[in-house]
Order: structure tokens, then sequence, then C-alpha cells
């Protein structure tokens, strides 16, 4: 623990982390690693902080790719403050903001109060997206020259561009730009006032369906596009069977394609579903057979990433039930609990697979981020993997409590979690 005459000590303190297993440069190592000004170091002077973390693992910092903030705009759902408090309890160190927010950053002048509020309050790294279109309205293209410098992608997350020419445009320009384009599908002329999955679920209890073709159909419009443009594509929340098997095509064309999926598409069906809005999100819990086809797109590399797509909202936008309540739950502080409890303890998925699924393979797509090694900065955290609890919404960090995982127990706990050498969470935070 922290010596409390360190508190005041004037510059940064250098941390000696011990006897922890650590992902070591892509290995598994049992060592202590040195922290001094932000990095990991070696030969450091004696520690001014010593951690012992007998039986816990050190993993790289998360990377989720798809989160949402909602400031400026929407501060009584979140703020930067607290979604990156999440963030860091979720053992994140870096998170890309999605850009449905008031304004919309689709120029310059609009991305600044956000990047104002990432330098004042955030706990981890924050790159937000800038929008593809303005107002994300699907007609004219967002001022992409302003922004390309300061966001990690483009995209109109929460709405999908119907119009195939302007979609051809952006992606023309992202590509002149080198960014990428990050796609959110969906064909508003399919939706038919939808919330749930179209199948079982949604009949047998009187719920309007969202057919899946809403989701793939989009999608095939753009493999269609990045033939034409060789734009760099990313697609965002996939959750069907044919969307799996489209982007397995497309990169067995060799396109410049990846995508993400969800924590909750991956260990929750339409058969789960409550009437309770803490089971509403878009897209929607699809059936068994489209969970089975993710899975096996994450075994075979077709499905590159697991992002939360963290949406919170107010306590009274989400409980007026699955046809009232606002789309989004929260997943930031509940994502590798669940994946590890599910996924990797069960023997579906290895851990090497999913710190590869949440650190590598998004940093690998958007250029941000290291593996741990020496003379690097410390990003990363430590789980506790023997530790059992019960997902309680009430601890929660973030200002929502929406979660489908309410009252599940799971194992492994974050005790720390160090951005730039920084404790973000945990034991002296």
């Amino acid at each position: 623990m922290m010596d409390k005459t360190m508190k005041g000590r004037c510059g940064p303190l250098t941390y000696e982390l011990q006897h922890a297993t650590v992902f070591w440069n892509g290995a598994w190592e049992r060592r202590n690693i040195t922290i001094s000004d932000g990095m990991i170091v070696s030969g450091a002077a004696a520690p001014d902080v010593v951690f012992p973390f007998d039986n816990c693992l050190i993993l790289p910092g998360f990377t989720d790719v798809h989160v949402h903030f909602r400031e400026p705009g929407f501060c009584y759902k979140e703020t930067i403050a607290t979604g990156t408090a999440a963030a860091a309890r979720g053992g994140y160190t870096t998170v890309c903001t999605m850009p449905n927010l008031n304004p919309v950053p689709d120029s310059a002048a609009n991305l600044a109060p956000q990047l104002e509020a990432i330098r004042q309050t955030a706990r981890v790294h924050v790159h937000p997206y800038g929008a593809i279109t303005v107002g994300r309205a699907g007609e004219r293209l967002a001022a992409l020259d302003e922004l390309a410098e300061q966001v990690c992608a483009f995209s109109d997350d929460g709405s999908g561009v119907q119009d195939d020419e302007v979609m051809r445009r952006a992606m023309c320009r992202a590509r002149e730009l080198g960014k990428v384009i990050a796609a959110h599908c969906e064909d508003n002329r399919l939706l038919r006032g939808g919330y749930i999955h179209d199948g079982d679920y949604a009949r047998t209890h009187g719920h309007k369906g969202i057919c899946s073709e809403s989701e793939w159909g989009q999608i095939a419009r753009d493999l269609e596009l990045v033939r034409q443009t060789g734009c760099a594509y990313h697609v965002c929340h996939v959750s069907t069977k044919e969307s799996v098997a489209l982007i397995r095509q497309a990169k067995a064309e060799g396109l410049d394609v990846t995508c993400e999926t969800a924590p909750h598409y991956l260990v929750l069906i339409e058969a789960d579903l409550r009437e309770d809005g803490r089971f509403k999100m878009n897209p929607p819990l699809r059936s068994a057979e489209d969970r089975a086809a993710l899975l096996e797109g994450l075994r075979d590399g077709t499905i590159d990433m697991i992002a939360s797509d963290h949406a919170p909202h107010s306590a009274e936008e989400k409980a007026k039930g699955l046809a009232g309540s606002a789309m989004g739950v929260v997943g930031l502080e509940t994502a590798f609990p669940v994946l590890y409890t599910a996924l990797v303890r069960p023997g579906l998925l290895t851990i090497e697979q999913l710190i590869a699924l949440m650190h590598d393979n998004p940093n690998r797509r958007f250029g941000i981020g290291d593996a741990l090694r020496e003379g690097v900065p410390a990003n990363l955290a430590v789980w506790d993997l023997t530790r059992q609890y019960p997902i309680d919404p009430a601890s929660f960090q973030s200002k929502g409590r929406s979660t489908p995982f309410a009252g599940w127990t799971v194992w492994g706990a974050c005790r720390m979690t160090f951005c730039d050498g920084k404790p973000v969470w945990g034991e002296v935070v």
C-alpha cells in the first residue's frame, strides 16, 4: 500500500508491482514491473510504493473502440469524467467515443468542446470519432479534412448512412485522408417500428421486430462500395450470422475490412429477453444461431475485436419496458469479467484470444497503444481472477445502471488500473 508520507511528495512516484504473472510483450512471465515517470522501466532507483500482487495477472490496458460518453450535450446520462472512471474500473486505458453528441463533432469547432472536456477530466486516453455527415443527418459530408488529425476515425454511429452516393463519397475522402470509416449498418426502410429481434420472442410476446437484413443488407451495400473505393472500413456491433458471412467473404477477397461485436451478443440471445429496458439495445439480441456464428467468427478471425458499445441512459429512460425504453446498455465495468466467466472459463476462447480481441487487434486497427514491455507508457491493469462476486449496478462508476448482467455472478476483479503510469483505479486512487 502507499506510504502516507509519500502522498504529499512533489513529482511523480515510482511504483513497483511485484509477484504477478504478466502478459509481457505477448507472452506470460512471472516478473515485477517498475513504473517511473509514467514509463515501464528497468534499473530504476528504489521504488516509492510497492504493491504485492500475488496470484494476480497484469494485463495490458484494454481498448474499447465503441463507447458513448454523452458529453457535450447529454451530461445527465454520462460525462467524460464518469465514463472514463467506469473505463478505468473495467481495466480499460483507451476508449473511442462515438459522435452522437450535441454539438455533433462534424467540424473542428464542434469537436472542440469534447476535446476540452477530455483534456480537463479524462482519467484514461479518449480518442473521439468525427462524424461522417453534418449533424449525422446523412445528407452532406462533415468537414472531414478539419477533423482528420484529431479523430480516430469517422462514424455516424447511432444512424446508418442511408444514401449510397453519400457513403461512396465519404469512403473516397476517408481513403485520401488515411482514415477508417466505422459504420453503424442499419437500413431504415427495413425497421418498420421494430425494437427487438424479429424472432420467436417478439412474435410470442406481441413486440415489433427488427429483421436481420436491416443490418446485413447495409453491410453488403458498404462492402460493394469498399470494392469500388479501396476504403479502410470497420463494421460496428455485428450481431447476425449473415453479417459474419459477408465479412468473412470480404476478408477472403482481400478487402481492408474489420469488425467488432459486443459482449451481450456473445453470451445472450433473444430467449434471454425480459420485459425490462435493460435488455434493449441496438442491434438487438439475436437468435442462438446468430450467437453461434459470432463465436465462430471470433475463433476464425472474422471478428477482430470486442467493444462494449457502452451506452448509458437515465433511469427514467430505461424504465419503460422493451417497447418504450431508450436503446442502449452500459458495459465498460462488466465486459472482461462477463467474457472471462462465460467464454474463457468454459473453454470457448483462451485468455490470450480475449486479450487480442480487447487490446491487440483494436490497437492495431486504429493505431493506438502498445504491448507491455520496457520503454513504453505504463497502461495496464491488475486482475484477480480468483475473485468471484455478483454484478451490482449500484456500485458502478458510470452514471448508467442499465445492464442485462445485473445479478450475474462473475469471476475477475480489477484491483488496479494505471494509465500513463498514474493509478486511475484501485488501491491508491
